[in-house]
């Protein structure tokens, strides 16, 4: 979809993508202290962050919003949000760093890749990425709960193994949605541009 000339750049849509990006550091400041009372309120200040995606995204899309501004700050601010809640559960032994670190690396390379390519094509979000992402989203968000303090141990370990799982799947298509980016970078023809950005 293409921009409208005059669509301005403040608007309500990049108005929500903004504030995602505000509220990083202040989910970053509620982790590196956290006491249960702290890890609920990163836990609702990352789903709003989160719920403020799709809703921009709605938004710019169903009031004609779309900016340039808003599809590279809406990328950005994604990833920045994703990427900084696993790093602060990596510190804080939720995560196995190994699995943070093979995200950041793809992240960078797709990252390299579309800045790469970005003149001539901009490349479409697969279903492997938008999965990932919501895969993502929820196990991040799952980890950031205190579940130890109002479940039994047995159902806590359980239900923390449920969202190792999807943050699994989430690596799953991580790597195979990079592999069908690289795939589609490297057999690019300038007759037939792409319309959106990859997740």
């Amino acid at each position: 979809m293409e921009e409208k000339s005059q669509v301005p750049v403040v608007n309500i849509a990049n108005a929500l993508t903004v504030l995602r990006l505000l509220l990083v550091p202040v989910l970053i400041w509620l982790l590196l202290d956290p006491t249960v009372e702290r890890r609920w309120i990163a836990w609702l200040v990352f789903s709003v962050a989160a719920l403020t995606d799709q809703l921009d995204g709605y938004l710019a899309r169903s009031r004609g919003l779309i900016t340039n501004f808003g599809k590279l700050a809406d990328s950005i601010a994604d990833k920045f949000l994703i990427l900084s809640a696993m790093i602060m559960a990596s510190l804080n032994d939720w995560l196995w760093w190994w699995v943070t670190i093979a995200f950041i690396v793809r992240e960078l390379g797709i990252t390299i890749m579309r800045m790469v390519v970005v003149k001539k094509k901009v490349m479409a979000a697969g279903r492997g990425g938008k999965i990932k992402m919501v895969a993502q989203v929820f196990g991040v968000g799952g980890l950031i709960v205190p579940w130890d303090t109002f479940l039994p141990d047995t159902l806590a370990t359980g239900v923390v193994w449920f969202f190792y799982v999807l943050i699994a799947i989430a690596l799953f298509f991580a790597l195979t949605s990079a592999w069908e980016y690289i795939r589609e970078v490297r057999s690019l023809d300038d007759e037939q541009p792409f319309e959106d950005s990859v997740d």
